[in-house]
């Protein structure tokens, strides 16, 4: 399976009606990590072995941008799925995928803004199924948005991750200190998992491309 986040990105942009311009629009851009061609580092990517499933739910354009890291989630992770997110009309093939017998789903989300009833603090795999790992993808504002508006999200159990540091995710700015990329939050949730060579692969990936992102920031 291919890089879901890209092939999402590209089906807005044959559809779009709007042309999207993010910051540092007139830069040359490598079409996969969506860095200056001379900053590239699709050479480093290596995909993971890995016994779980990803499925990016993101935020109106949030395939657009390239500051956007669940895009390298999808790069490491062989079994990926990304979907916009549709607050009237989510895709068919979504709801699909959250009711396919083979998956586990669980959403992953801050406990702070969900019923105490839903939390889990460990990750307790189901004989014979897949954990589905759900991302909300998008800016904080919109990712609680995002949860508070998908009803069928409800019935699944929402794993809360707390992290001790401060984020490293310096491309955009969020309200709070304590929010994390989506790329950093996965590779705490792929610890948890016991998804120890995705989440070393996922850690070293997103580096290169935090480092190469500001990089082209500063010119």
């Amino acid at each position: 399976m291919g890089n879901s986040v890209l092939a999402l990105r590209q089906k807005q942009l044959l559809t779009s009606k709007k042309e999207f311009k993010a910051r540092g629009a007139k830069l040359k851009r490598c079409d996969h990590c969506l860095i200056d061609i001379n900053e590239c580092i699709c050479d480093g990517i290596e995909q993971a072995q890995c016994g779980l499933a990803v499925c990016m739910l993101m935020y109106h354009n949030e395939s657009f941008k390239p500051s956007n890291t669940g895009r390298l989630i999808a790069d490491i992770i062989p079994n990926n799925f990304a979907f916009r997110w549709d607050r009237t009309e989510p895709d068919e093939a979504l709801l699909t995928l959250l009711k396919d017998p083979q998956y586990q789903p669980i959403v992953i989300f801050p406990e702070d803004n969900v019923s105490p009833a839903r939390i889990m603090s460990t990750i307790a795999r189901e004989n014979d199924k897949t954990l589905l790992l759900i991302f909300l993808d998008g800016t904080w504002r919109e990712a609680k948005k995002m949860i508070r508006k998908s009803p069928y999200l409800d019935d699944f159990p929402v794993l809360a991750i707390s992290p001790d540091k401060m984020s490293e995710y310096k491309l955009r700015v969020a309200i709070h200190e304590h929010h994390l990329g989506t790329a950093e939050v996965a590779i705490m949730v792929l610890e948890l998992a016991g998804e120890h060579d995705a989440a070393k692969k996922l850690d070293r990936h997103f580096t290169d491309f935090r480092e190469a992102y500001l990089k082209c920031k500063k010119r």
